[in-house]
């Protein structure tokens, strides 16, 4: 929670996030997954595909793309938990979803996030607004996804993201 709200969650909002999050699934067939530790059944972190939005609005924008998060425990940061749940969360969104890019953002001093996104092929995009903030973004796409699995192809050029998704 470093670098998205600085705290943890309170019991009430944590209550209501989880009545979100049953909503989006039920809604859009996609939202946020909790990340369990196979071994002690501990919950590590959470991820997501999600509506990126402009603004700090509460409701997904459809008509942005959609992006792949992820948080997990501080005691459980740098052992590759983010890139294997990226992964897999990448392969649901290019799979069912049949997504035709990714995104991912996060705040530029979020180092290990940015690095993890290198890491995935995605490109990074340089800074723009999302969530109301100035964010790193990053972008990558279903072909060249896919064509991770063979080879290592070049890179995509930096593109604007959409401007067209709604600012509510």
């Amino acid at each position: 929670m470093r670098y998205i709200t600085g705290r943890p969650q309170t019991r009430e909002e944590t209550l209501t996030v989880i009545e979100r999050v049953g909503e989006r699934w039920r809604e859009f067939g996609y939202s946020w997954w909790s990340f369990v530790e196979l071994a002690s059944g501990e919950l590590v972190g959470a991820g997501c595909i999600q509506n990126l939005r402009r603004t700090e609005a509460p409701s997904p924008d459809p008509g942005c793309p959609l992006e792949v998060g992820w948080r997990l425990r501080r005691d459980r940061w740098r052992q590759g938990l983010a890139s294997e749940a990226a992964v897999a969360m990448a392969g649901f969104a290019f799979g069912p979803l049949a997504a035709p890019q990714l995104y991912a953002v996060c705040r530029p001093e979020n180092t290990a996030s940015a690095a993890v996104m290198r890491r995935l092929g995605m490109d990074d995009l340089g800074l723009d607004t999302w969530y109301g903030q100035s964010l790193q973004t990053f972008r990558t796409t279903a072909e060249r996804w896919k064509a991770r699995a063979g080879s290592q192809p070049e890179p995509l050029k930096p593109s604007t993201p959409p401007a067209a998704c709604s600012e509510s």
